[in-house]
């Protein structure tokens, strides 16, 4: 198959975009941004329970459900922070 200059150059330009670099975009810094957010309201929630229930303000029930979704925010935030320092180390193991 032959292929003429035009051709080529048309090919070049629709394949140009795909070779762009990727800055960060908006909604994904609003979305870490909300991440963020939501993982301090949990933790500041969960102690705002557990102070409530050593002061005899809240019931057994809430300290529970407070305590085990500040466990799974701490979790989630430990688990993208090894995957992040994973990710920092394969970078720096690529031969340059």
């Amino acid at each position: 198959m032959a292929l003429s200059p035009i051709s080529a150059a048309a090919f070049y330009n629709a394949a140009k975009p795909a070779t762009k670099a990727a800055g960060p975009d908006s909604t994904q810094t609003q979305d870490f941004g909300k991440v963020v957010k939501d993982f301090t309201e949990t933790l500041n929630s969960g102690e705002k329970t557990a102070k409530a229930a050593l002061t005899g303000n809240a019931d057994l029930p809430s300290l529970v459900e407070a305590l085990a979704s500040s466990e799974l925010a701490v979790e989630m935030a430990v688990t993208i922070r090894d995957k992040v320092v994973e990710a920092y180390q394969e970078i720096l193991r690529m031969p340059v």
